[in-house]
């Protein structure tokens, strides 16, 4: 087998290994008189992908006389298996810098491909990759026409919808209706009539961190972001992984091509394929298939639904707990409420502050309330608090005989009032702004 490639032919020839190569590990090159197929299968035989290149693809494509003999109809085609990250590092170097590239393998038995390539600058690189022993891939041939339901999206339409989904999402879940049937009004605003199709983060239930996955679900209207969309009848549902549709995705939108879904229901394999405009394709020198297993398990039955998050509209039918206001604590005085220029009218409570500053004058020293400071400071008609030798506590203050009027300040430079009175008094002392802080005297406010 000899063929040579050149010119766009080398863009779509990389787009089609790297798209291969995040499908499957190896890749089957099989040589028919009138086309080149590649071949890849993943190690867990849940997608194929298969992408045909037709003669004309190639500047030279040629086969032997013994090789066109065995390359038949009626026998086995040409073919050798290769690592795909083999031929990954040979087209590592940038397209933009070869003139041509060719492939040769001399006999079917030969134990290494050749690939040479020829650069703008007259360099010329030849590389030699091990064949494997055994290539494992089989062919499988699907017919469109027994799938029911269909739908044809543009790439980036596409791109743009899985977007809303986590990047480490790995199962997605299709649910296709019949838009003729009509559907109950779901959803944030309580309408989705029209969107027949929906898009379904699947999270396997039987791992750990089922419930903390992020859960997403799109209600798609197919007339504004499908090409074309067919089906009938029931609802159905199929489940499939995410890293091959992206990698299909990225494959047809360097092609400039549409997507073509077929599916038929859960358990039955999904078949995309490019959608080449009008036509069938037939007039392309290219064709692409990829096939995907999908879950037994339908994500309609009533198990499997109850395993997923709640809808907005479920969510909506739910009561209501109204909102609980935080506790109000059981030493908040009545009577007394504090005043500062600093803040205009703020309420607090008495006994808040005469607590915090009684806790913190029994952690500092028993003794400090018998300290002749802070007698000075309070007026001979008011009673200071007295500690209680039973139960080591303060005494509240008593305020019943309080006569000044709220509007008179005391002319005294001191204040004549006890100091928890003071806003700011039993704040931290590390604090350098309350430090430096002037307030007035607290006047006495009366409900």
């Amino acid at each position: 087998m000899e063929l040579s490639m050149s010119g766009g032919a080398l863009r779509t020839f990389t787009r089609c290994v790297t798209c291969l190569a995040r499908v499957g590990s190896d890749l089957v090159l099989q040589a028919h008189p009138a086309k080149l197929e590649l071949h890849t299968l993943n190690s867990s035989r849940s997608a194929y992908a298969s992408i045909s290149l037709a003669r004309d693809f190639f500047d030279e494509f040629s086969l032997s006389a013994a090789a066109a003999a065995d390359s038949a109809p009626s026998s086995t085609p040409l073919q050798c298996s290769v690592l795909l990250k083999s031929v990954l590092s040979v087209l590592r170097t940038p397209t933009a810098a070869l003139d041509r590239i060719a492939a040769s393998l001399p006999n079917p038995d030969a134990p290494k491909l050749q690939l040479t390539l020829h650069c703008l600058n007259g360099v010329k690189k030849t590389y030699w990759i091990a064949c494997s022993a055994e290539s494992e891939v089989q062919t499988l041939a699907l017919d469109r026409s027994n799938f029911s339901s269909r739908l044809a999206i543009r790439p980036r339409d596409l791109a743009r919808l899985l977007s809303n989904f986590q990047s480490s999402l790995q199962e997605l879940t299709v649910i296709a209706t019949d838009p003729a049937a009509g559907l109950s009004n779901v959803g944030m605003d309580g309408e989705i009539e029209g969107k027949a199709v929906e898009l379904r983060s699947y999270i396997d239930p039987t791992k750990d961190d089922c419930d903390t996955r992020l859960h997403t679900q799109l209600w798609i209207d197919p007339t504004e972001e499908f090409v074309e969309y067919v089906h009938s009848g029931d609802p159905v549902d199929v489940t499939f992984g995410v890293k091959e549709l992206k990698a299909f995705l990225t494959f047809c939108e360097g092609c400039e091509v549409d997507i073509l879904l077929f599916f038929q229901k859960a358990g039955e394999p999904v078949l995309l394929v490019p959608k080449f405009g009008l036509d069938d394709g037939s007039s392309s020198d290219f064709d692409a298939t990829l096939v995907l297993a999908t879950m037994l398990v339908s994500q309609l039955t009533d198990s499997s639904v109850a395993q997923q998050p709640t809808t907005s509209a479920q969510r909506a039918e739910e009561p209501r707990v109204a909102a609980t206001p935080p506790p109000v604590p059981e030493n908040v005085s009545n009577h007394t409420k504090i005043w500062s220029e600093l803040s205009g009218s703020a309420p607090k409570s008495f006994e808040v502050n005469r607590e915090k500053y009684t806790q913190k004058e029994r952690n500092a020293n028993s003794n400090a309330v018998n300290d002749t400071s802070m007698l000075h400071s309070v007026n001979a008609r008011y009673k200071p608090p007295v500690a209680d030798n039973a139960n080591d506590t303060m005494q509240p203050m008593q305020m019943d005989h309080l006569e000044e009027p709220p509007d008179v300040v005391s002319d005294i430079p001191r204040s004549q009032h006890h100091p928890s009175n003071w806003v700011g008094a039993d704040e931290d002392d590390d604090d350098d702004e309350d430090e430096e802080l002037f307030v007035q005297t607290t006047p006495h406010y009366m409900d």
